[in-house]
């Protein structure tokens, strides 16, 4: 990956992290910690890895992304604001009880979201049953997407949802597990330990890419290894840090579910846009 699209990559995360603390502020509430984490591989699904219109956001052709771990809509809901799908200013009125914007994302009113999604385990099923109606009765080239977190994964559901796309030989279907290390009630290590992660996704029998989740080089080869892999779902395993991007939120479980306040609004907002200042003058 060149220099210059390592640079436009990382202004589409910065923006997205804005957007995160904005939303979040705006509603008094939110998830800001793990939609920080997923800030990049947000900035690279929707301007590099997926095939997309925001101009027509029904699409029949396009990829589609389910995120399974719900919560962290205002990351999703700052990626397709910032990719054109709908106005960047709507963004404050996230979870606004007159807004599209809810709390967890709503096919129904947001453009570029395929599935309503919020209670964890399903998303990762329902897109899993995508792939397999495109593989095997569309009999096209759409690529399914999804993304979990590492608490979500202690759903049973999720599993089952492995197993299937490892049967199904579902090679057009791609999870992407957000490893942060933190859920609502502390470290998931703590909580409910599921590693290892990366022997029990070969165990399912998923192609396994293990990478740095805020590295874009690492992404791209992940992404690689899905399109020339076979006969077998993969599953991309990043390690990210919650709260990415703003010193206070970083590996903070106490920021998984807690807005800024008008104080640490300013902090967090000051950290990006010196982030972007800087980003914009290395061009």
């Amino acid at each position: 990956m060149t220099n210059e699209e390592q640079r436009r990559l990382s202004i589409a995360a910065c923006k997205i992290r804005m957007g995160v603390i904005e939303s979040t502020h705006g509603a008094k509430a939110g998830h800001p910690g793990g939609s920080l984490s997923a800030a990049d591989l947000f900035a690279y699904l929707y301007n590099k890895e997926m095939r997309l219109d925001p101009a027509n956001p029904k699409w029949a052709d396009r990829d589609r992304f389910v995120l399974s771990k719900g919560h962290t809509a205002p990351g999703m809901y700052s990626a397709l604001a910032y990719r054109g799908f709908f106005p960047v200013e709507d963004l404050v009125t996230l979870r606004h009880i007159d807004s599209y914007l809810q709390g967890h994302p709503n096919m129904n009113t947001v453009p570029g979201v395929d599935m309503s999604t919020g209670s964890l385990g399903q998303g990762v099923s329902v897109a899993a049953g995508m792939a397999k109606a495109a593989k095997y009765m569309a009999k096209n080239d759409i690529r399914i997407y999804t993304m979990l977190g590492d608490g979500e994964i202690e759903e049973g559901e999720v599993w089952e949802a492995f197993m299937f796309a490892a049967h199904y030989h579902l090679d057009n279907f791609c999870a992407i597990i957000d490893l942060n290390g933190l859920q609502i009630d502390g470290a998931t290590k703590d909580v409910m330990n599921s590693e290892p992660v990366p022997e029990k996704m070969k165990a399912f029998g998923f192609n396994v890419v293990e990478i740095d989740g805020h590295n874009f080089d690492e992404m791209e080869a992940a992404f690689a290894s899905f399109h020339a892999c076979q006969d077998q779902p993969t599953v991309i395993l990043m390690k990210t840090t919650k709260g990415k991007g703003v010193s206070f939120m970083e590996d903070k479980v106490d920021w998984h579910g807690k807005a800024p306040n008008d104080e640490q609004y300013e902090i967090a907002m000051g950290e990006l846009r010196a982030q972007m200042n800087e980003l914009e003058a290395a061009k």
